[in-house]
């Protein structure tokens, strides 16, 4: 019965990925797909290093752009006619190539862990970004290298010139990754990981050996950037030096601790979120980088397992039966904060704008007002009271609704 269950989440999860194109098939939506397709198994694979494994790395896009790069030049070879296969394995040559990368730097890298791993990781990171505009003949420099993924050969008469057919070979390797990361984690090796990440001592004591252990997450982490630097290839059709450079790293692990680290949906639900604030709430505001901080910086203090942790704390009301109690505490607490976060966000962008007239939510504010300005901070700082006010009973209803009973046992004696 639970082998059905698991198996029945799979193919759900292989539908839905299958099916997003139907309900919305425009360019934009597409293209966000594509972006969602790759960042998923971007950050599932950083999930390997830092949540399973404990190596906190800042060079992960290494393995991400290196294997970009070698899928773009495939990309070239077949133009040329060097090579000739089916572009739905490009992802593959990406991730081969991100293997090799990670067997290179793991050999040496993986022999330290914690605060010294991180700072190899991160000055292999800097050192191959700045190679990158050295080696001109591989990296192509600033400009990067370009492809063009219409010169391989047609699959069952698809020649995949558009985005939708790109996202339906995006979605397959993503189906196809998810499912071995997460056998990977069901392994002796994944086990292991774990008990390195929380205890490498004890671990050693039993016969293990952390280093080797890190190793083989390591190599299998690269394997996986490496498909998705494949998958980046084969959408956009170029690469350049940002795709594996400090902010790229820095983006998955943003993605990857938002979503929640340790939690194997965590990654997925990050990499969904940084892609829709990245792809939807730029077109809207200048100030969408400062809104990623000011979440990231709330997840930290308020939600430190992310938000698939926050979706955990809730078993136990869920296998009690009391999750439904909890349904008005939370309403009346994020109304006010809802309500809390729009007085911020307007006058946030108020500040910024550069005209007399701000149109916000359908209202027209005029930011030279000094009315204006004084009704938005009562309008927040009352918002933020009534939130405060409610934390309290909410913060009952959320310990009653957890609370398991004792079970008082009668002395037959």
């Amino acid at each position: 019965m639970a082998m059905i269950k698991k198996l029945s989440v799979w193919i759900a999860f292989l539908l839905v990925m299958l099916a997003l194109p139907q309900f919305s098939d425009s360019i934009l939506s597409v293209s966000i797909y594509n972006q969602m397709a790759i960042a998923i198994i971007f950050a599932l694979s950083y999930n390997m290093l830092l949540g399973q494994g404990g190596m906190l790395s800042f060079g992960h896009a290494v393995y991400f752009g290196l294997g970009g790069f070698l899928a773009v030049h495939t990309l070239i070879m077949m133009e040329f006619e060097t090579v000739y296969f089916s572009i739905i394995w490009i992802p593959l040559v990406g991730g081969l190539f991100g293997l090799l990368a990670a067997i290179f730097i793991g050999s040496f890298s993986t022999h330290k862990a914690g605060t010294v791993f991180a700072m190899i990781s991160l000055g292999i990171g800097e050192l191959i970004a700045a190679s990158s505009l050295i080696f001109v003949g591989f990296f192509g420099g600033e400009a990067g290298v370009s492809g063009d993924r219409t010169f391989g050969p047609p699959l069952f008469g698809v020649e995949f010139f558009q985005d939708v057919e790109i996202y339906y070979v995006a979605a397959v390797w993503v189906f196809i990754a998810t499912v071995f990361m997460y056998l990977f984690t069901q392994t002796p090796a994944g086990r292991m990981a774990n008990a390195v990440r929380d205890n490498p001592e004890r671990a050693e004591f039993i016969g293990y050996s952390a280093r080797r252990v890190r190793f083989i997450s390591f190599c299998a982490s690269g394997l996986f950037a490496g498909i998705a630097g494949g998958l980046f290839a084969l959408n956009y059709e170029f690469i350049t030096e940002e795709n594996l450079n400090a902010a790229t790293s820095g983006r998955v692990l943003l993605m990857a601790y938002i979503g929640g680290l340790g939690y194997f949906i965590g990654p997925i639900l990050g990499a969904v979120i940084l892609t829709l604030m990245n792809s939807l709430l730029s077109n809207y505001s200048d100030l969408w980088m400062l809104y990623l901080g000011i979440m990231f910086l709330l997840t930290v203090l308020f939600l430190p397992r992310g938000f698939a942790g926050f979706i955990m704390m809730h078993q136990v009301a869920w296998l009690k039966g009391s999750l439904k109690n909890l349904a008005l505490p939370y309403l009346i607490t994020c109304i006010p904060a809802i309500l809390f976060l729009v007085g911020a966000i307007g006058m946030l962008e108020m500040s910024h704008s550069e005209d007399a007239i701000f149109h916000f939510l359908g209202m027209e504010l005029d930011t030279s007002s000094t009315i204006t300005w004084l009704a938005a901070i009562i309008f927040t700082l009352g918002s933020l009271f009534a939130t405060s006010k409610s934390l309290p009973q909410l913060r009952d209803a959320w310990e009653e609704a957890n609370t398991i009973p004792e079970v008082v046992k009668e002395d037959e004696s």
